[in-house]
């Protein structure tokens, strides 16, 4: 299948051949391979598309989508900046066109320059620490300056932050949905998605109006690490779909990243099985930037400006150390009664020094 421009003509015939019912992508991988384009398998006979795929696929592509999908997949492509991307196309990204199972053709809202500008996946748990939030974001930001769009899953916790992160710096950031590119899940990163769409790009291989469901977000990680050089892993718990991507990527050949955390911390054990079986250490953007031979002046991270603290907070967070503890751990630590430590955490807290995490926990930020 030789590359060539996307035109306006051809789309109804791609959209034709894959939201046929039954035919799914290994069968249009088959069909391609047969008979080259899809107006040719479409215009093959049942009974000459039987000799390559089964008999209920051939049917189904004789069938073809009812007239009502065709009609919301054509609306929906003539709004401004609404595109489908077919494997053939030029624009179609190219590290992706060679991974084992491409998808046939992709619904983007957004720029399409950017599905084949240099990218790092940043992705990590929905349940993230404080920390882990903050440096999904300063990392992709900073990553971003350097030249390297952020692509991640939308998903909240790390994902979210590291699509902000991405788009606050002048790579922009690309969200791989698990749904239709018309649908938003989760419903609370409506406006995040806006954000993308305007600034950067939301990419889907699901038809539109797919809801989300379990099984498709593992399928949508293999994207995520296919247009991308590298993937980043923040935080992560073991058996989390940011191991599966990270996995992916290794498969597909891509660098894979880790960042190190407290070795108590659930969220720190997928990291630190990533770094047992090979992945890279990141302490600093340029760790990531250096292993993919990327030369940029952006700086490293070092967290956003906070005020001076007082000899007697500076005490306190040198008692905590970096790891979660208990308020009477703190006290214990630098020998103060609870309200005193209650109080100096509460200051803290207000100038982003501290931040509370589940189970009545306090961590201190980098």
């Amino acid at each position: 299948m030789e590359s060539q421009p996307a035109s306006r003509g051809n789309l109804a015939a791609w959209l034709r051949f894959t939201l046929a019912p039954g035919v799914f992508e290994r069968w249009q991988r088959t069909l391609l391979q047969a008979f080259g384009t899809p107006d040719n398998a479409l215009g093959a006979s049942t009974r000459s598309a039987k000799c390559v795929v089964p008999e209920h696929v051939a049917q189904g592509l004789a069938r073809g989508p009812s007239d009502d999908v065709m009609a919301t997949a054509l609306r929906w492509l003539d709004k401004p900046g609404h595109h489908l991307v077919a494997i053939t196309d030029a624009q179609y990204p190219e590290l992706l066109r060679h991974i084992y199972d491409p998808p046939t053709v992709l619904y983007v809202v957004g720029r399409l320059d950017l599905l084949n500008a240099p990218c790092l996946a940043v992705v990590g748990s929905r349940n993230a620490t404080p920390q882990g939030l903050q440096d999904a974001q300063v990392f992709s930001q900073a990553l971003s300056d350097a030249g390297l769009t952020i692509v991640s899953g939308l998903a909240l916790g790390i994902d979210a932050a590291a699509h902000r992160g991405g788009l606050a710096g002048s790579a922009s950031s690309i969200a791989v949905l698990g749904t239709g590119a018309d649908r938003v899940y989760p419903r609370r990163n409506a406006a995040l998605a806006a954000d993308l769409a305007a600034q950067g790009a939301i990419v889907s291989e699901f038809p539109l109006g797919t809801p989300p469901r379990a099984e498709h977000f593992p399928r949508r990680n293999r994207i995520i690490s296919g247009l991308s050089r590298g993937v980043l892993v923040v935080e992560a718990a073991l058996g989390s779909g940011s191991l599966i991507t990270a996995y992916e990527a290794a498969e597909q050949g891509r660098d894979v990243f880790a960042i190190p955390g407290p070795i108590h911390s659930p969220l720190s054990r997928g990291c630190h099985k990533l770094l047992k079986d090979g992945a890279g250490l990141v302490e600093c953007v340029g760790d990531v930037l250096e292993e993919l031979r990327i030369e940029s002046a952006a700086p490293n991270p070092v967290g956003a400006a906070r005020p001076e603290c007082t000899q007697q907070q500076r005490l306190m967070l040198e008692a905590m150390g970096y790891a979660p503890v208990t308020i009477d751990a703190i006290g214990a630590a630098c020998g103060r009664n609870i309200a005193e430590v209650t109080a100096t955490l509460s200051e803290l807290e207000l100038t982003g020094h501290v931040s509370s995490v589940a189970g009545g926990l306090f961590q201190r930020m980098a």
